[in-house]
């Protein structure tokens, strides 16, 4: 099995949340929230700051702790074909500065200010609706139950 910690930050900003949309080798584009795995020895908190910089151009202030999320990608729809599992940490974060733009040399083509009304129609990845979920629920615990999904995308 496989296995990624990864941090993620969940910008909203009068009703709009930023995403990264992502392309695949393949071609295939997804949209997520900025964020990604961290590094050996990397704190969680500084790794999402960074990977929110490298990925759209913008920087930002964690506010807030949301959550933790775990999850186990079946062998049968995980990338890689071997089971994964990817434990992501949530964070509210404040856009202070920077300008949107794609990430150099990387998988993220383009970041948006997306209206919350419009994600539901998005192919994005379950990280989008756990990351949404928490920051409206807020749960003591800083767990929400599954997202429904086959893998990490959600169509």
């Amino acid at each position: 099995m496989s296995f990624r910690l990864a941090a993620y930050a969940v910008c909203i900003e009068d009703g709009r949340v930023l995403l990264a949309r992502h392309v695949s080798r393949t071609g295939e584009s997804t949209w997520t929230l900025p964020g990604g795995g961290v590094e050996h020895a990397e704190d969680p908190f500084d790794a999402v700051t960074r990977e929110l910089a490298e990925e759209t151009g913008c920087h930002g202030v964690v506010e807030r702790l949301l959550g933790v999320d775990s999850r186990v990608i079946p062998a049968a729809v995980a990338r890689a074909g071997t089971e994964h599992q990817n434990v992501g940490i949530f964070y509210r974060v404040r856009i202070t500065g920077g300008h949107l733009r794609p990430e150099p040399d990387g998988d993220t083509a383009e970041s948006v200010w997306t209206p919350m009304t419009d994600v539901a129609g998005l192919r994005r990845s379950s990280l989008v609706d756990i990351g949404l979920r928490l920051a409206r629920t807020l749960p003591a615990s800083g767990h929400v139950d599954p997202v429904p999904v086959s893998g990490l995308i959600q169509h």
